[in-house]
């Protein structure tokens, strides 16, 4: 009999905002996110990203604080980065610059707190 894992990938990825309807509506009408759940009692939506991990936001009380140098954040794949930067700079996100390092092309950008998100182009 083969050995089952304990863990079987992962389910979604929790970013704390600081406000859960202003969130929500920025991830649907910026990132063209689709609410799967949402919990009005513990001010929580979780978003379908098309792919089997989906992106809960979640409201705190709390500062919120991030550092590209320390803070775990998301990675959205892309077909094409620079488009995406453009669309979403379009939208009124604030973007970073697209970086190529040969293997991707990736830009970070942020949300409504300064979530760090980012998207990622894998070269072929």
């Amino acid at each position: 009999m083969k050995h089952q894992k304990p863990l079987q990938g992962i389910d979604t990825i929790i970013i704390r905002v600081s406000d859960i309807e202003k969130a929500k509506k920025w991830y649907q009408e910026k990132l063209d996110l689709t609410p799967v759940w949402d919990d009005p009692s513990i001010k929580l939506v979780v978003l379908d990203t098309g792919s089997p991990t989906s992106l809960t936001i979640w409201q705190t009380d709390k500062k919120i604080e991030s550092n590209k140098e320390t803070s775990s954040y998301p990675i959205f794949r892309t077909l094409d980065a620079k488009n995406a930067r453009q669309d979403l700079q379009s939208k009124g996100v604030n973007v970073g610059e697209v970086i190529d390092d040969n293997s991707v092309k990736y830009f970070l950008f942020y949300d409504l707190d300064g979530n760090i998100l980012e998207a990622c182009q894998v070269h072929e």
